[in-house]
């Protein structure tokens, strides 16, 4: 048990965001490499400019693999490790065409599986994350291709 708490309070620690007045949100990155990494340079130019109404913006450190919207009210990162939480046996339901494992000791927490790379999408709760996870669906689709 304490090895777990430890994983799941380092996942937690690893999306360290910051929202300052009107600077860039600092958003921990992950490190993805090999095709991983090259997937989600793709991924990072297909990524809408809005998502449920709120406006991308900067986010620091400047990485290719994070994505912040509406001061990190909804903050991806591409090329996270797999989920510690995620079993074999988890049902996992498909929006447009893609898998999101939902954390749950993390509500807010959803993790696109079965592709190049594992992309983790923290959604505030003043968001519906239907209308986020719908909205990624289509430039994850395009950069990331499934894994057997």
């Amino acid at each position: 048990m304490p090895l777990r708490f430890a994983r799941l309070a380092g996942g937690a620690c690893s999306l360290l965001i910051l929202a300052g007045c009107g600077g860039a949100v600092r958003v921990e990155p992950p490190v993805p490499e090999g095709p991983a990494a090259a997937a989600c340079r793709v991924l990072a130019e297909r990524l809408p400019g809005k998502l449920d109404g709120a406006d991308r913006t900067e986010s620091t450190p400047a990485s290719p693999y994070v994505a912040v919207w509406g001061e990190a009210r909804i903050a991806l990162r591409c090329g996270v490790p797999r989920p510690v939480t995620m079993s074999p046996t988890d049902q996992v339901p498909e929006i447009d065409g893609v898998a999101w494992y939902a954390d749950p000791a993390r509500p807010t927490l959803f993790t696109a599986i079965g592709r190049e790379a594992y992309v983790e999408v923290t959604i505030a709760r003043e968001h519906v994350p239907q209308n986020v996870l719908v909205d990624l669906a289509a430039p994850i689709k395009s950069a990331l291709p499934q894994t057997g």
